[in-house]
């Protein structure tokens, strides 16, 4: 059975960092697409960022390029979404999800996901 689990999400001060993990059993995560995707109140879901199974290849939304970076530890099978300089716009819930696709965000749908993680981002 593939469990996603995330935590790591709160209340944060603008401009202060979060890490968000996704910590991932029931599959080899080298061998899977891991991604970060999130959804605010009242707007669609989007993807954040995604490492690929293959070469870790990244890929970040363009609001997040330089502020956020995904990264894998393999031998704590954990996917972790370090955040900088947070703005009250990066408030959402944040979801991580994962594929045995050779995929990036920017495709749907993803196979696995986790419930999700709050990030509040407010002063």
């Amino acid at each position: 059975q593939v469990q996603l689990v995330e935590s790591g999400g709160g209340l944060v001060q603008p401009g202060g960092s979060l890490r968000l993990s996704c910590r991932i059993s029931g599959i080899m995560i080298d061998f899977h697409s891991v991604a970060w995707f999130r959804q605010a109140p009242g707007k669609e879901r989007e993807g954040v960022a995604s490492i690929m199974n293959k070469d870790s290849i990244t890929d970040y939304t363009d609001s997040v390029k330089g502020r956020f970076t995904i990264h894998r530890d393999s031998a704590d099978s954990t996917v972790y979404l370090q955040m900088h300089s947070l703005t009250p716009d990066d408030t959402a819930t944040y979801y991580c999800a994962a594929d045995p696709r050779l995929i990036a965000i920017w495709t749907t749908p993803w196979t696995n996901w986790g419930q999700g993680t709050q990030v509040t981002v407010s002063s």
